[in-house]
């Protein structure tokens, strides 16, 4: 079910414009318009989500098909050979700012551990 007042959820259903790279019947995946790597992709489900932890078992293909397509755009973007970062925030205090679950994709430059 979508929420009117998601970004996320009206760039899906296609009300916001936004520089989409793949999808799925499921996933939709855009450039960050805000990238904080030369590869900022976000993967987005298309089911209204808020949090990762508001997932339930019932999203466990729908998870992993989310990190599948985070790895095969890896792949399309050559960032497997150096590396490359997959992170979901989950709530405000992880910097979690749309709350609308989705999976950042980062890579071509070097990352520090810790994060943050």
């Amino acid at each position: 079910m979508a929420d009117a007042d998601c970004l996320f959820c009206r760039i899906t259903s296609r009300q916001v414009p936004a520089e989409i790279v793949a999808e799925t019947g499921e996933l939709l995946a855009i450039k960050d318009i805000n990238p904080q790597a030369p590869t900022h992709l976000l993967v987005i489900p298309k089911e209204h989500i808020p949090t990762l932890a508001d997932a339930t078992d019932g999203h466990t293909a729908l998870l992993g098909n989310a990190l599948q397509l985070a790895n095969r755009l890896a792949r399309q973007h050559q960032l497997s050979q150096g590396g490359y970062r997959v992170v979901v925030n989950t709530g405000a205090e992880a910097g979690q700012s749309v709350f609308h679950l989705h999976v950042h994709l980062l890579g071509g430059r070097p990352f520090r551990w810790p994060p943050g």
